[in-house]
């Protein structure tokens, strides 16, 4: 007993500061949190449009990259404009507040590494590598230079919205949930199965990340972080999908 009370003091040691949320006083008057409520409302709604049309257009096209960009300036505007974001802090040695930056960072390496173990099984699932290859084909058929930037941009972009904006209009009504629902909705405006299933174990990390820390940098990171480890190294795996997908496409 003593033994396993060793190691769980040294887990709450270790994962502390993912564990334990910071002190923070976010208030907002009733009048601003509605106008941040219709804010938030009428962006998801335009947000969730201009992305199903773009993962509609062609790969490597310049109309994908100008509606991706479009998807990714919807969302920070819409989050900017609905109200007062936060940074966010996390407790550090010797019980210090500071800005959160190596935590978020493994985290989107651990992500990654999760993802990619899925990707190893979901290649052999038709369906999911279908799915997968057709995301894919973007960073497979694209510019390089530009797909990275749409997709940190992207990356950025969601975190102000959804565990921005999102995440303080639910008020205290289970923001991790609703925000993660939220993010999950509009991702269906994709109509592909496997980013509407990666959205929902993300955005539960991120929104965890958003309610531990307070603000959106925790998030913002790891979402980076895991968004261009996935970008770089998913490809090899799906390479046959992706010389079907590329022998397929209108040239």
């Amino acid at each position: 007993m003593t033994g396993l009370a060793a190691v769980r003091a040294r887990v709450r040691r270790v994962a502390g500061p993912l564990l334990r949320s910071v002190p923070r006083d976010h208030w907002e008057s009733d009048e601003a949190f509605r106008r941040r409520r219709r804010v938030t409302g009428a962006t998801a709604v335009t947000g969730a449009s201009l992305l199903g049309v773009s993962l509609s257009t062609p790969p490597g096209s310049p109309r994908f990259y100008w509606l991706t960009l479009g998807v990714a300036g919807t969302w920070v505007v819409g989050g900017l404009a609905s109200g007062p974001l936060h940074l966010g802090r996390m407790f550090g040695p010797g019980e210090q507040l500071r800005r959160p930056v190596l935590t978020p960072v493994v985290s989107g390496v651990g992500a990654f590494g999760a993802f990619y173990a899925a990707a190893l099984v979901a290649r052999r699932i038709p369906v999911l590598e279908r799915a997968i290859g057709s995301v894919l084909r973007y960073a497979d058929q694209g510019t390089t230079p530009l797909v990275l930037t749409t997709t940190l941009a992207n990356g950025v972009a969601e975190e102000v919205f959804f565990r921005g904006s999102v995440y303080a209009a639910a008020g205290a009504t289970r923001p991790v949930l609703a925000s993660t629902a939220v993010y999950g909705l509009a991702t269906t405006a994709t109509r592909n199965p496997a980013l509407v299933l990666a959205s929902v174990p993300m955005g539960l990390l991120f929104a965890q990340q958003r309610r531990v820390t307070g603000g959106i940098q925790a998030p913002m990171l790891t979402h980076l972080v895991w968004s261009a480890l996935m970008l770089r190294y998913l490809p090899p795996l799906f390479a046959r999908r992706l010389a079907e997908e590329r022998s397929s496409s209108p040239r």
